[in-house]
């Protein structure tokens, strides 16, 4: 029986900005209907792996494999780039990313602005994904504003319009980078909800949080960077659990709630 590739694996990857190191080597798999949590204090690499990913930003070196396809490169170090850009646009339109501000076009309605990718990317029928689009919001909590500006809903509620974009794009892997830190305590919780419905669908995401409660309840796996390398992984209960290098404990001594 041949095995069913992760949808997402990073592969011993390295990326610099200059003479900043700023991933050492970084390995991670996304298997089918899992989700990994990226934590790690700031400037530990997260939400750069998160880019790298989505292949918005290029590494030096390392694999990055979706569905078991490899990415082609040219070049090496910092001159290497993605080889084929029809592959690139493969990817990324199945790696939906859902970003910590969030990005969405204030000269659109919130109903045109989940449209507007599936329908212009993708090419869809304009009727199709309006029917699809409307299922999304109201899967999300937001129906009733498809019609609304986008200045007209909370933080809360536009953070899940983003996500019911990157939903109607049909992805086979979410991927959050901070989705709740930009909301104050009240309107995370909206937007966490709608993660952890997502999670119990078995859909493949990868988070980058520092809500260690949602990574300790939505995760099948825990990936704590620190310095550019994983420090320590594992489930989330044996994580958050009983932790055994010295830095995690430090850090989750700091962010975990009482």
């Amino acid at each position: 029986m041949t095995q069913t590739p992760p949808v997402i694996e990073i592969r011993d990857l390295h990326k610099s900005y200059g003479p900043l190191e700023v991933l050492k080597g970084v390995s991670i798999r996304a298997e089918r209907g899992h989700v990994i949590s990226l934590i790690g204090s700031s400037g530990s690499g997260k939400s750069t792996l998160l880019r790298c990913c989505n292949l918005l930003e290029d590494s030096q070196s390392g694999e990055v494999v979706f569905d078991g396809e490899a990415v082609k490169w040219n070049g090496s170090g910092h001159g290497r780039r993605p080889a084929d850009r029809a592959q690139v646009t493969r990817f990324r339109t199945n790696l939906s990313m859902v970003f910590q501000q969030f990005n969405l076009w204030s000269h659109m309605t919130i109903l045109q602005n989940v449209m507007e990718a599936p329908v212009t990317v993708l090419g869809r029928d304009p009727s199709e994904v309006e029917t699809r689009a409307r299922a999304y919001l109201e899967k999300v909590g937001i129906g009733d504003k498809a019609d609304a500006w986008p200045a007209q809903l909370s933080g809360g509620q536009q953070q899940r319009a983003a996500i019911a974009r990157a939903l109607c794009m049909e992805p086979r892997a979410l991927l959050f980078d901070e989705p709740t830190s930009a909301l104050d305590p009240e309107l995370q919780q909206e937007v966490v909800k709608v993660i952890k419905d997502l999670a119990a669908e078995h859909r493949t995401m990868i988070i980058v949080t520092h809500d260690m409660r949602l990574a300790a309840d939505v995760s099948d796996h825990v990936v704590f960077l620190h310095q550019g390398k994983i420090e320590e992984e594992g489930p989330p209960d044996t994580l958050f659990g009983a932790p055994k290098s010295a830095r995690l404990q430090q850090f989750l001594s700091a962010t975990m709630p009482a």
